[in-house]
């Protein structure tokens, strides 16, 4: 507990190298319209990925996972969001997923996991140098499902020092959604999945940017507590949205409310 005035707040990191105190602001946006269409408040030490469900609930129902046209529905995400529970939840769905998954990443130039050929058919990992180590399971670990350690073949081999410091050779970690996050790496190398990607991130990233202007408020919670502030944030997402409907042109008409469409 870092504060006696708010318990529920944490400690939170928007990087490594920079953490906050308080809580996390999550919205879900239709890029098509810029209009908020969900939003969520955790704690700053909760991760990204426990209020997606919730902020794609109206996508996730099966009579919505279509649009109007026939296509099928698609999400996109940083990847703070590309993990494999949220591409497992998306897949269940019927949902087209375009979070971002982050390569993988080794210290100090060492090669990366995607360097070793990981065969999850046979169980097998074969490193940069032709070793092949069977996939030892993990049981009850919440993030591994096993992990193929290298030990002694590490120690004559000629590439030892670009690959692991370790004095106990290189290990492979396989997560239970090895398989989902493997192909979404692929999938993101598409010239096509990029260029949509780039496409619609700005226009969430602009309306991430209103939310945050100091008019608003949206930086810096006004109340105390995870529920307040939560419903503090909803009605400044409703202002956002109100904006960006008179930008559209939502004027009243003896039928209703209707979209000016000059």
């Amino acid at each position: 507990m870092i504060s006696t005035v708010d318990p529920e707040a944490r400690h939170g990191h928007k990087t490594s190298h920079r953490g906050f105190d308080g809580y996390k602001g999550h919205i879900a946006v239709d890029p098509d319209v810029e209009v908020i269409t969900a939003t969520a408040v955790t704690a700053g030490n909760v991760g990204d990925v426990e209020p997606v469900a919730g902020l794609i609930a109206d996508l996730t129902d099966p009579t919505a996972a279509t649009d109007p046209a026939g296509g099928t529905a698609t999400v996109y995400g940083d990847a703070a969001y590309g993990a494999g529970e949220v591409l497992q939840h998306l897949d269940g769905a019927g949902i087209d997923a375009k979070t971002k998954v982050q390569s993988p990443v080794a210290p100090t130039g060492k090669f990366t996991k995607d360097r070793f050929e990981v065969n999850l058919r046979d169980a097998t990992v074969t490193c940069p140098n032709g070793i092949t180590i069977a996939i030892r399971p993990v049981k009850g670990n919440a993030r591994h499902a096993g992990k193929a350690n290298f030990g002694t073949a590490c120690a004559t081999c000629p590439v030892r020092g670009q690959c692991t410091d370790s004095k106990t050779g290189r290990s492979i970690t396989i997560g239970h959604h090895e398989a989902r996050l493997t192909a979404a790496r692929t999938r993101q190398t598409d010239p096509a999945w990029q260029g949509d990607y780039r496409a619609t991130r700005p226009k969430v990233e602009r309306k991430i940017a209103h939310l945050m202007r100091r008019r608003h408020g949206g930086r810096r919670a006004r109340m105390r507590g995870r529920h307040r502030i939560a419903t503090d944030f909803t009605l400044l997402a409703a202002a956002v949205n109100l904006a960006r409907l008179a930008t559209l042109g939502l004027t009243h008409t003896l039928q209703g409310w209707a979209l000016n469409p000059a």
